[in-house]
């Protein structure tokens, strides 16, 4: 989720968002690819260049391959939205989403391939055939070098884009090459290539970074996300309220015999698979579609809790139940990504332990 903050756009990046825009003019397909370290600016780009495709084109497809901190997603997951308002919240459902369970693609960088090669595929065959023209734009994460170069230049082969915006800062040694450098002989071929600077900048001209603490906006895109398990009028504004709404919320009970349970990025022996669930977020997937497809993710769960003797969980969720009636897959991604949001929330939830005597939902087909 995006935190919402006045954005300053500089000229250059107006008239790099503007050549994009225009390219619409020739009846082309845009695809723009944002690229650069961390703290570039890429987001904010992204959502400048959104903002001036969709009164052109109505709506505008956005693919999300920063797991860190997506847009319309919580943190873990891998998405392609299509938008025809200018919003920049949760509230954006995803057309297609997938569950990564890490906030980085170098644990396991060929899931995170299939997923974001499954996304763009998606997007080709299933949007843009009954939506012609409606534009592309794929934002991704800071991580450019080592694997994460080697990730990016496969993306870019893959996509092919019709523009790549490459965002450089002062600091030379953190940026990516200058020029195609995603291509083997240097040539741009039919990509149009945009190389901008950072907004901000001294008087020197070295870029003005602003740094983000990551783990704390993923805290909060996470509990912002299960807030919406309440009424919005609820009076609820810290973590420590949330928590101890959610530690009282009535849970869904899931039988185990009527899910698979998928661990992303470890092998779990079998006499501890709940102990590897329990006070875990997972991903509520759905496998309808055949296993040469990678489970499509409708939302997030907390395992509240696990009756090993009636082999069932209790998960808290704000996926609607006509929604969860649809789900076959649990999938675990690495633990620790949620595991500062989940030890307060835990933590907190045991104090009410003693008094918590609320009801079960049983959700049909996934109970």
């Amino acid at each position: 989720m995006a935190m919402e903050e006045e954005a300053y756009i500089p000229e250059e990046w107006s008239e790099a968002a503007a050549t994009i825009a225009s390219a619409s003019a020739s009846g082309s397909p845009i695809t723009a690819f944002i690229c650069g370290p961390k703290n570039s600016g890429k987001s904010t780009f992204s959502r400048h260049l959104l903002q001036l495709l969709l009164p052109r084109h109505k709506r505008v497809a956005y693919l999300d391959s920063d797991v860190g901190q997506p847009e319309f997603t919580p943190p873990g997951c891998l998405s392609l939205t299509v938008l025809d308002t200018e919003t920049t919240d949760m509230k954006a459902q995803p057309e297609r989403c997938f569950f990564f369970g890490d906030i980085s693609s170098k644990r396991d960088p060929q899931i995170y391939f299939t997923y974001i090669f499954a996304l763009y595929d998606h997007y080709c065959h299933q949007i843009s055939t009954t939506n012609s023209g409606m534009p592309l734009i794929v934002n991704t994460s800071g991580w450019v070098k080592g694997i994460g170069y080697d990730v990016l230049v496969d993306m870019l082969n893959h996509i092919a884009p019709s523009h790549v915006v490459n965002i450089r800062i002062s600091a030379k040694s953190k940026n990516l090459p200058s020029g195609a450098f995603w291509s083997q002989d240097g040539d741009a071929r039919a990509i149009t290539l945009i190389e901008i600077n950072s907004a901000r900048q001294d008087s020197l001209n070295r870029s003005v970074l602003v740094h983000k603490d990551s783990r704390h906006i993923r805290d909060l895109s996470i509990v912002t996300y299960f807030r919406q398990c309440f009424c919005g009028d609820m009076n609820m504004s810290s973590i420590k309220e949330i928590a101890l709404a959610l530690a009282a919320h009535s849970p869904y009970e899931v039988s185990v015999s009527a899910v698979n349970i998928k661990h992303l990025h470890c092998e779990v022996p079998k006499a501890e698979i709940f102990y590897s669930l329990n006070a875990s977020i997972v991903g509520l997937a759905v496998n309808s579609e055949g296993s040469e497809h990678p489970p499509r993710c409708v939302g997030l769960g907390i395992v509240r809790g696990i009756d090993t003797l009636r082999q069932v969980l209790y998960i808290i969720t704000p996926v609607p139940s006509n929604v969860l009636e649809e789900v076959d897959v649990l999938l675990q991604g690495y633990r620790a990504v949620f595991h500062h949001t989940w030890l307060q929330m835990c933590c907190l939830g045991l104090e009410v332990e003693r008094q918590w005597h609320t009801s079960f939902i049983v959700c049909p087909n996934f109970a």
